[in-house]
Order: structure tokens, then sequence, then C-alpha cells
């Protein structure tokens, strides 16, 4: 009997690998979307603190998310192509503040050898929707 339900339970594990294999990954507009539900766009600014953009999020080329909780911002880089999430980001900011026209430099994961640049762009900030009572 116990060699039943050890090889129920090898045959299960098996079984359930391919099947969590097969989900079908969202594109990055999908993931972005699924961020920004629930919230609404407010004013664009040139700067955000880096009290505000304690948390990154990348979505492969599409964009930067920084911050959590109430309010995140979302930031299109001029070149948001090169967005990648394998890559490292490298800062030097100064002021306490992260501006557009900022240069973020990116690392590749594995070497830890500089393969590129973004610049960013306006920080639009997305508030929760405070639902109605």
């Amino acid at each position: 009997m116990r060699k039943i339900a050890i090889a129920l339970v090898s045959a299960t594990a098996l079984l359930a690998g391919p099947a969590l294999e097969a989900r079908t990954k969202m594109t990055p507009d999908q993931e972005l979307a699924k961020l920004l539900a629930g919230r609404e766009a407010g004013t664009p600014r040139s700067c955000i603190s880096q009290h505000d953009a304690r948390d990154i999020r990348v979505i492969d080329g599409t964009a930067l998310v920084f911050g959590w909780g109430n309010t995140i911002w979302v930031n299109v880089p001029r070149n948001a192509r090169d967005v990648d999430s394998d890559d490292v980001l490298f800062t030097r900011n100064y002021g306490g503040q992260f501006c557009s026209l900022d240069i973020v430099q990116t690392l590749d994961r594995s070497s830890h050898m500089f393969n590129g640049s973004i610049s960013l762009g306006e920080f639009v900030p997305y508030r929760r929707i405070k639902a109605a009572k």
C-alpha cells in the first residue's frame, strides 16, 4: 500500500510540472494594467524623492514602476524598449531625487558589466481610487 501511495504522489508531481509551465505569462502591457487597476493617474512630475522610489519594479520594454501603497509612480523612459528585468539598475543621483532626464545605467546580472543606459521620462502618480461608501 505504501508503494502505491508513493507512486501516486510521484505521478502527481510529474504531471503538475507541465501544467504549471503551460500557464500563459502576462505581456508587459497586461502586467502594467494589473498594477494600475483601481488607480487613477495624476499630474506628471519631473522629479520624485528617493523615499517615493524605495521599491522599483521593472516592466520589460515598457516602464519602471516606483513605490508601493496608495501611490505608485510610473516612468516610461525615452528608450523604454531597452528596459529589461534581467538587468540590474545602477543609479547615481544627487539631492535625494530621481528626475526626468536622469540616466540609469544597466548592468548584466551575471557578468556585472555595464550593458546600456535608460533615460528617465516624467513620473506619473497613480493613486488608489477610494471606494464609495
